[in-house]
């Protein structure tokens, strides 16, 4: 999956858990039935993860490209800095 795919995965992941979530209360509520309301909504959330989770070919339609091993070696990582090692200088005044 693609940064697109992600952001897209994401954001359909929000609509639906919300849509299902005010699907469920209003239906529930109309109904006077709390177990009716839990049961959509887990419906909801079920329907949701098999659309999000799984990598769909939608969510690979801008894939990246990597750098060829050999370009990567003519660019080399930087170097770390590396901390002294020794005693501490003291900072007292005499």
């Amino acid at each position: 999956m693609d940064w697109q795919g992600q952001k897209l995965a994401e954001h359909l992941m929000q609509i639906l858990l919300v849509s299902f979530a005010l699907g469920a209360f209003v239906t529930g509520y109309i109904v006077g039935s709390f177990q009716l309301m839990l049961l959509i909504y887990a419906a909801g959330v079920v329907l949701t993860s098999l659309f999000t989770v799984p990598n769909w070919p939608w969510f690979n339609k801008h894939p990246l490209t990597w750098l060829e091993p050999v370009e990567a070696e003519r660019h080399p990582k930087p170097e770390k800095p590396v901390a002294p090692v020794g005693k501490k200088k003291s900072t007292k005044q005499k």
